[in-house]
């Protein structure tokens, strides 16, 4: 049995406002709750052997799992100084859940331990990007902040590369281990502001490059080359 009160939190957290108010979020089915127990991250309460008509009350899904947890959000600090020892990734108005979750994972799969978001980035905390993360969420701490004050402070300490359709070929450039790589939103790329900030723009061009295909990648698909790309480089 699960109260109403219980029902309504769970609920309201389908909502950034309520996320931002009670500090908390939704996870749902056995592998991400276990993913959530065995992370740093306090998990406030665990619901199952609950009936499938009560899940359904609950799940943001269409087909409701067995298990759901309400986590509580980690008070990060975003410290720029302590970042630019290794790779991070900056994201410039990247609105798509979908996208932000597969990011946060090609993240994690890369060993990058900081996500950068401007405001506008779409919130981690979205039930939508929580279950794209497949438990990387946990692993990988995202930030929001004033995304051209912060690159410009990180352009003191380490290159700052923006990935845009008209840069350096990726392949063929050398690439630095310690730098910031900006991505920016599905429609229109990075702005100006953050633009401004940038020490370099790269480009991941089509193959052949003469070939009339696709207008551009997908922003989660173009993180996971250049993490690949940087990687490699860093350990040719």
């Amino acid at each position: 049995m699960i109260s109403r009160n219980d029902i309504s939190l769970i609920t309201s957290l389908a909502h950034k406002k309520y996320r931002d108010r009670h500090r908390l979020f939704v996870v749902e089915g056995a592998k991400m709750v276990a993913e959530a127990q065995r992370s740093s991250f306090v998990v406030r309460k665990v619901y199952e052997a609950l009936t499938p008509a009560e899940m359904r009350k609950i799940s943001q899904f269409k087909t409701p799992p067995e298990v759901l947890a309400l986590v509580e959000q980690p008070a990060y600090r975003l410290d720029p100084p302590a970042l630019f020892h290794d790779l991070v990734l900056a994201l410039d108005g990247v609105q798509d859940p979908g996208n932000l979750g597969a990011i946060i994972r090609v993240a994690d799969w890369f060993g990058i331990g900081h996500l950068v978001c401007s405001p506008d980035t779409a919130d981690c905390y979205n039930p939508k990007v929580v279950q794209a993360t497949m438990g990387a969420i946990f692993r990988v701490q995202v930030h929001y902040t004033a995304l051209p004050d912060f690159l410009r402070d990180a352009a003191h300490s380490v290159p700052v590369y923006g990935a845009t359709l008209h840069g350096d070929n990726i392949y063929t450039r050398a690439l630095p281990q310690q730098a910031v790589v900006v991505l920016g939103s599905e429609g229109r790329g990075i702005s100006p502001d953050v633009s401004a900030q940038l020490t370099a723009q790269l480009h991941i061009p089509s193959y052949p490059p003469w070939r009339s295909g696709s207008e551009s990648l997908n922003v989660a698909t173009s993180a996971a080359i250049a993490c690949a790309e940087f990687r490699r480089n860093s350990h040719a």
